[in-house]
């Protein structure tokens, strides 16, 4: 008999996520906190209500190409000129810095008679690795929250933008570097020419594309709703060469399909369909189900205390790190510390680094609990993070003002 269970999945996710998503925001948190929760509640961590399938797993992808695509399609293409290379700055040090700090807290770690190693790799690499996933970040939880706070089209947020897109390929390199040390059959220079390749080709596709568009727009003007499904198109085949053919996260591909249009006179109209196809259905369903992922094995003493500094290492090393090169680049004090918590979340970032080091024998079994911990701490701290130093003086004067008026009633 075919079961209908997907539906119901899909209702609970809704919902829980939308009910949460409404207490957190009573609470002045990002309604994604609660969307996150919602997964986390319900799953094998927690509930068991709700378990990950290829169903849920396949619709949370096209969720986040979605958001990274609508983030592309809100970028002004000349704010982002302007903070490239301070980007630059951001990412590399967002890279250095963490990567440094998760090699100091394993070395204290990982070591026999405290953490107990099955990996095949020798124990130096092993630590360079959980440095390397400390690396990663994933941007897309504060997309979500830049895009709740109206700060998604601002210099801070434009210099978090670009600083992830040149994380995820120094992400790609650093991993890329470290595999190829366990695995000879990994070779460096061809992950390096590959990704120079993509980006030869997605300036190419992009002209092209847009090219095409502008003419079958300016002939076909009467009804927009076909130029929706041509962007998405556009979007997800992106998406699929950046992945399959050069190795690239899809989400780079989409967000790059989302800035080619964002000069278009169609973006806003592109824009709203998609906002509102992601909203109902596509983004509660992608923050969800990183709360699904979280399934904790038994954990020693140890392996908690591990976790419990890995997580507090993975948020200031991001911060540090970030908001040191957004400084050097001239950036307010204020802002360094928004641009360095914009950049604290790992997401599925880290996890597909951690899969994959682990297949390499380059990742503990005992160390992936400490890493899953991470992974959905920094996802769900980031975008409280953003929305406290994002506060102005004149919200916390206004807080203070009905305060008092309170007392004086």
């Amino acid at each position: 008999m075919e079961s209908y269970k997907f539906l119901l999945d899909l209702a609970l996710i809704l919902l829980s996520t939308k009910v949460l998503g409404l207490v957190t925001k009573k609470f002045k948190m990002p309604q994604v906190v609660g969307a996150l929760l919602a997964g986390l509640l319900l799953g094998p961590a927690m509930l068991n209500v709700l378990n990950e399938t290829e169903f849920i797993i396949s619709l949370s992808e096209v969720g986040v190409i979605l958001l990274m695509f609508a983030a592309g399609l809100e970028s002004d293409i000349g704010e982002l000129k302007k903070t490239g290379k301070a980007s630059l700055i951001i990412a590399i040090l967002g890279v250095i810095v963490p990567l440094v700090g998760g090699f100091a807290i394993a070395y204290i770690f990982n070591k026999p008679g405290i953490i107990d190693s099955n990996a095949s790799a020798n124990i130096f690499l092993q630590n360079i690795f959980i440095g390397v996933i400390l690396t990663a970040t994933s941007v897309s939880i504060t997309v979500e929250t830049l895009k709740e706070l109206g700060k998604l089209n601002t210099n801070v947020g434009n210099a978090i933008l670009g600083a992830a897109i040149i994380d995820d390929i120094l992400g790609i390199i650093a991993l890329t570097i470290i595999t190829s040390l366990a695995d000879t059959a990994v070779n460096v220079g061809a992950v390096l020419f590959k990704i120079f390749a993509f980006f030869v080709f997605a300036i190419i596709a992009g002209y092209v594309f847009y090219f095409i568009f502008h003419k079958i727009r300016s002939r076909y003007q009467r009804d927009l709703r076909r130029f929706v499904i041509l962007a998405f198109v556009f979007c997800l085949l992106m998406a699929y060469s950046s992945e399959v053919f050069f190795g690239v996260a899809d989400i780079t591909g989409a967000y790059i399909a989302g800035l080619v249009l964002s000069n278009s006179k169609s973006s806003k109209f592109i824009s709203n369909k998609f906002e509102t196809v992601s909203y109902v259905l596509l983004s509660p369903i992608f923050f969800a189900s990183i709360g699904l992922k979280v399934e904790l094995p038994k954990m020693t003493f140890a392996i908690i205390l591990f976790s419990i500094l890995l997580v507090f290492v993975a948020i200031i090393t991001k911060i540090i790190g970030c908001g040191l090169g957004a400084k050097i680049c001239s950036f307010s004090n204020k802002e360094s510390i928004q641009i360095g918590s914009g950049m604290v979340s790992r997401g599925e970032v880290a996890l597909i680094v951690a899969s994959k080091g682990a297949a390499l024998g380059l990742m503990s079994s005992a160390l992936f609990g400490p890493v899953i911990i991470v992974v959905v701490a920094t996802t769900i701290i980031s975008p409280i993070l953003l929305k406290i130093a994002f506060k102005t003086k004149k919200n916390i004067v206004k807080k203070n003002n009905n305060e008092v008026s309170k007392l004086s009633a």
